[in-house]
C-alpha cells in the first residue's frame, strides 16, 4: 500500500532539507581546514605569507570561475546529479592535496574551489523552488550549515592533526570523509532529475542595481570571511597563542557565524525591508574589528564579533537573492552573478592582507585594511535589502 500523496511530499521535503544540509556542511572545512596549519605548511614548503596566502585564496577564485558554468550543468543534467558530480569532484581534490607535490597541493585546491563553487550557485536556486513558502527558515538552516562546518573544521583541525602525528596532508585529506558521507546520503535524490534553465546573467540583469548590490555584498563579505578566517591564526600565533589555542578561538568565531546565520535570516524574513537589520549586522562587525585591533583583552569576544558580520551576511545575502528574485530562474542567475563575481573578488583578500603583512611587519595593520571592506558591503546593503523585487 502505497503512502497518501501528502505524506509522501512531506518525506521528499524533510529528506531534501536533509541533503541540502549535509551537502551544506562541506561546502567550508575542506577550505577553513588550511588556516589552522597554514604555519606549519609555511614551515614545511618554505611559504611566504603571500604565497600562503595564495593558496588559501585558490579555492576562492575558483569558486567564482566555475560558478557561470554551474546553470548549465543543472540544466544539462539536473540539480540533483550536477550536486552528486560536484561531490566527487571535491572528493577527488582532497585526493589530490594527499599527493606529496606542491603542485598537487595547487591544483587540488583549485579543484576544490571549482566543486564548492558549482554547489554554492545551484543550492539557493534549490531552496527558492522546494522552499519559497519557508525561504527565511531554510536559508538559515542552510547557512547555519555552512558556518557549523567551518566551525568543526576550525576546532577539530590542530586536535586531528597532533593525533595524526603532525602531518598536515593527512589531514587535510580527512575531511573527505565527511564528503563521502554527504555522497552516500544524496544517492536517493538521483531518483528525480529537476532541470533548470540554463542561462547566465541576461543583459537586463547586468543592468540591475539590485543585482549589483547583491553582487557587491556578497563580495565583500565573502573576502571579509575567508581572509579573517585564513590569516587569524597567525595573527594569534604572533600575539603569543598556540597553535591549539588560535584553532579553539577560531573555532568560538565560527561558531558564532554558525548561530548567526541561523538566527539572523528568520528575523529578517519577518520583514519586508532588510536594511535595518543588516546593517545592524555590519556595525556588530566593526565593533569586532576595533575591539580586537584596539585593545589586548577579551579577543574571544572580539573575534565572535567579527564572525558574527559574515556568519549572517552569507545567509542574509542568499535571502536576498531569493527576496529580490521574482522566479527561480532568475534566483539561480542572480546566485550565479553574485558569486562568480563576488568570489573572484573575495579571493584577492588572503593574497592582499598576507602581502601587506609581509610589507608592513604588521597583522594589525593587514587586518585594519581588511576591516575596511565593511564600507561597500554597508552601501550595497541600502540597496540590496530593500522591499523591491528585480524587474528584468
Amino acid at each position: 500500500m502505497s503512502a497518501p500523496p501528502n505524506r509522501a511530499r512531506s518525506v521528499g521535503t524533510i529528506v531534501s532539507a536533509l541533503g541540502i544540509m549535509l551537502v551544506a556542511a562541506n561546502l567550508r572545512p575542506a577550505v577553513v581546514s588550511v588556516a589552522p596549519l597554514v604555519d606549519e605548511i609555511m614551515a614545511d614548503l618554505g611559504f611566504g605569507s603571500a604565497l600562503a596566502g595564495m593558496l588559501t585564496a585558490l579555492p576562492i577564485l575558483f569558486f567564482g570561475l566555475s560558478a557561470p558554468f554551474a546553470p548549465k550543468l543543472a540544466a544539462r543534467f539536473g540539480i540533483e546529479r550536477t550536486v552528486f558530480g560536484a561531490l566527487i569532484v571535491l572528493i577527488g581534490g582532497m585526493g589530490l592535496r594527499f599527493i606529496p607535490d606542491v603542485a598537487c597541493l595547487f591544483v587540488g585546491s583549485a579543484v576544490i574551489g571549482a566543486a564548492i563553487g558549482v554547489c554554492n550557485v545551484v543550492l539557493p536556486a534549490l531552496v527558492k523552488r522546494d522552499f519559497a513558502h519557508r525561504s527565511g527558515l531554510m536559508t538559515g538552516l542552510y547557512s547555519m550549515t555552512l558556518s557549523g562546518g567551518a566551525a568543526v573544521a576550525a576546532g577539530l583541525t590542530v586536535p586531528i592533526d597532533q593525533r595524526l602525528g603532525g602531518d598536515w596532508q593527512v589531514t587535510l585529506a580527512s575531511w573527505g570523509l565527511l564528503a563521502v558521507l554527504a555522497l552516500v546520503v544524496w544517492i536517493p535524490q538521483l531518483s528525480t532529475t529537476h532541470r533548470v534553465v540554463a542561462s547566465g546573467p541576461s543583459g537586463s540583469l547586468l543592468r540591475n542595481p539590485i543585482a549589483w548590490a547583491i553582487t557587491v555584498f556578497m563580495g565583500s563579505q565573502s573576502l571579509v570571511f575567508y581572509t579573517f578566517s585564513a590569516w587569524l591564526p597567525q595573527y594569534l600565533l604572533e600575539d603569543g597563542r598556540t597553535a591549539a589555542q588560535a584553532g579553539a578561538i577560531l573555532a568560538t568565531g565560527q561558531a558564532m557565524a554558525l548561530v548567526a546565520g541561523l538566527v539572523v535570516p528568520i528575523v529578517a524574513g519577518r520583514w519586508a525591508d532588510q536594511r535595518l537589520v543588516t546593517l545592524a549586522v555590519i556595525s556588530l562587525c566593526a565593533a569586532g574589528f576595533v575591539g580586537l585591533l584596539g585593545t589586548d583583552h577579551l579577543t574571544t569576544l572580539w573575534v565572535m564579533l567579527v564572525m558574527f558580520g559574515p556568519g549572517a551576511s552569507i545567509s542574509l545575502a542568499l535571502l536576498f537573492m531569493v527576496l529580490r528574485s521574482p522566479s527561480t530562474a532568475v534566483t539561480g542567475q542572480v546566485s550565479g552573478m553574485a558569486q562568480s563575481i563576488g568570489y573572484v573578488v573575495a579571493a584577492v583578500g588572503p593574497i592582499l592582507i598576507g602581502g601587506l603583512h609581509d610589507l608592513s611587519g604588521s597583522w594589525s595593520f593587514a587586518m585594519g585594511a581588511l576591516g575596511l571592506a565593511l564600507i561597500p558591503q554597508g552601501v550595497a546593503a541600502l540597496w540590496a535589502a530593500r522591499d523591491v523585487k528585480m524587474v528584468l
